[in-house]
């Protein structure tokens, strides 16, 4: 196995999958052809292999030479053989016993370090080649709350790891660091709540120590251009009190909570924050904008223009200048009550005042939590330039519950969801959208009964593959939706992030299938989709017959 080389990292090779969405633009897309829409129905179970434990274990894989890399819910690392399965080597990490042991999502690679982030909040450095440990990194006390659940990206050198389980943990909110890849020792800290001084009040007078919230959980992507990676914040804790504005403002603040709901844009030599942009201030639903960021260069008004393109748990597709960090688009992809209408030239927007949850009052809200659009990430194909978004369309009737004195609200024990269809729905909870770069229009959009529960994978063969609730792996053709491929039932939902490599000259579709990673929150939705009661975790791995 070759030495990953920072150029390797800006250009990987075709059969290479080196980070959480491939490459650092976060398109999530893999240029190989091998499989295609004239083959693609031939697709068969290559290989697979079982995680123990299993759990929630939203997994991306690596591949890097032929080599997968994997880790369970509880950081048991392994190397594989990704022609066949074969195990080469393993190592466990002693994760406490009081430690979570969910959401474990991505991993990275640079030079022979596998990068490895911890639920108990280390970072680790394993040897690719052998397994043995370099090095191991306290950044926080997990026991104070603080929690890693998704890895980190390295970019020119700096390891970025985004901080989470900041709602209970020390005051001040969550953080962003940037780290030595030969050591693990912290180079720069950004704090993603704002502190004093910063912005002026945007906090309506709320001590920094009372300010929580601001998780970074999802990996950033990197422009090499500019050196700065945009990566997403969550949302405010306490927001059903002081910033939903249910006490009155105070002199010289806002209720709008920086930088929550935000993209910071941080050079990653330095850890200065050079802009942000804000998608939703005053967030009362728990509607978080902290999901993937997609760097694509397209025209826009007859210009080009370097965007970076997210989408938050309403649904809506934001789009704004990587470059400075100004409002360019926004539309709509399921059916919402939250936003009335947005600025077009500023994208603040309008939220309608029925949604506002009130203490020991229920409102109805579409979507609620998990969100229309939730962790699973879109992905953008050059071949089309289209984004291929997987959402879920459903409603709330949500009752917010009184705190007692001094308690932090987090959304979970005082918020009662009573997820239902959307009344003007069709039955059809997950969709899939395809939404041209250019023109913003709706090529196609793919509707189901079941749930779409994983990021989508456009490759160069003008397939796209999503994962679904019900234990199916499908396949789509890029131009038309049209369904070319389904797995048939596996042994456990789809909620994770497939990838497509070669290894052996041959390409292969992997994609781990498990449970109760959020959007599990919907069965109660769907109870006529069964799910196995034990959970299991299986890497299912695909190609077409020799």
């Amino acid at each position: 196995v070759s030495t990953v080389t920072d150029e390797m990292l800006l250009n990987p090779s075709d059969g290479d999958w080196l980070m959480w969405r491939r490459t650092y633009d976060g398109w999530g897309y893999s240029p190989l052809d091998e499989i295609n829409k004239s083959n693609v129905g031939d697709l068969r179970l290559a290989w697979a292999w079982g995680m123990s434990p299993g759990g929630r274990t939203q997994e991306t894989p690596l591949v890097h030479d032929g080599v997968m890399y994997l880790q369970n819910s509880s950081h048991l690392i392994q190397a594989l053989d990704a022609t066949n399965g074969d195990l080469i080597w393993e190592y466990e990490y002693d994760l406490p016993s009081d430690a979570r042991t969910q959401g474990v999502r991505n991993k990275a690679i640079d030079g022979d370090n596998l990068i490895i982030a911890t639920r108990d909040a280390r970072l680790l450095s394993i040897n690719a080649k052998t397994g043995q440990l370099n090095w191991n990194k306290q950044v926080a006390d997990y026991k104070k709350g603080y929690s890693f659940s998704s890895g980190p990206i390295v970019a020119n050198g700096v390891i970025v790891q985004g901080m989470t389980g900041c709602s209970k943990a020390q005051p001040g909110g969550c953080f962003v660091t940037g780290h030595s890849v030969d050591t693990g020792a912290e180079i720069w800290r950004v704090h993603t709540i704002a502190q004093s001084g910063e912005h002026g009040d945007t906090w309506n007078g709320v001590p920094v120590a009372s300010r929580h919230g601001g998780s970074a959980w999802i990996p950033g992507s990197y422009d090499p251009d500019t050196n700065l990676i945009l990566i997403g914040v969550g949302q405010p804790y306490p927001w059903n009190m002081e910033m939903a504005g249910l006490t009155p403002l105070k002199p010289n603040s806002n209720n709008d909570a920086l930088y929550t709901n935000a993209t910071l844009a941080i050079d990653v030599t330095t850890g200065k924050v050079q802009w942000h942009h804000q998608y939703l201030p005053t967030d009362g639903l728990d509607l978080d904008y902290v999901y993937e960021r997609i760097l694509v260069d397209s025209e826009l008004n007859g210009k080009v223009r370097k965007q970076v393109v997210t989408i938050g748990k309403i649904g809506i597709i934001e789009s704004v200048d990587r470059t400075n960090g100004e409002f360019l688009w926004a539309k709509e992809t399921v059916r919402q009550n939250v936003v009335l209408s947005w600025d077009k030239k500023t994208g603040k927007k309008t939220i309608n005042p029925d949604t506002i949850p009130v203490a020991g009052e229920t409102t109805f809200n579409c979507p609620a939590d998990p969100g229309a659009h939730a962790w699973q990430p879109a992905a953008y194909s050059p071949l089309t330039d289209n984004l291929y978004i997987p959402t879920i369309e459903f409603c709330s009737n949500t009752t917010v519950n009184s705190l007692d004195p001094g308690e932090i609200y987090t959304g979970g024990g005082r918020q009662t969801y009573s997820r239902v269809e959307h009344p003007d729905g069709d039955g059809n909870i997950g969709q899939v959208h395809a939404i041209n770069m250019t023109d913003q229009s709706e090529v196609w959009q793919y509707r189901q009964r079941a749930p779409l529960t994983s990021s989508t994978l456009p490759t160069g063969g003008g397939v796209v593959f999503v994962g679904s609730m019900d234990r199916k792996f499908l396949a789509f053709d890029d131009a038309t939706g049209e369904m070319l491929w389904s797995s048939g039932k596996l042994s456990n939902a789809l909620e994770s992030f497939p990838i497509s490599y070669s290894a052996g000259g041959k390409q292969y579709v992997a994609i781990m299938a498990n449970h109760k990673s959020g959007l599990g929150r919907l069965s109660s939705i769907t109870p006529d989709i069964q799910l196995p009661p034990d959970n299991p975790a299986t890497l299912y791995v695909f190609a077409l017959p020799d």
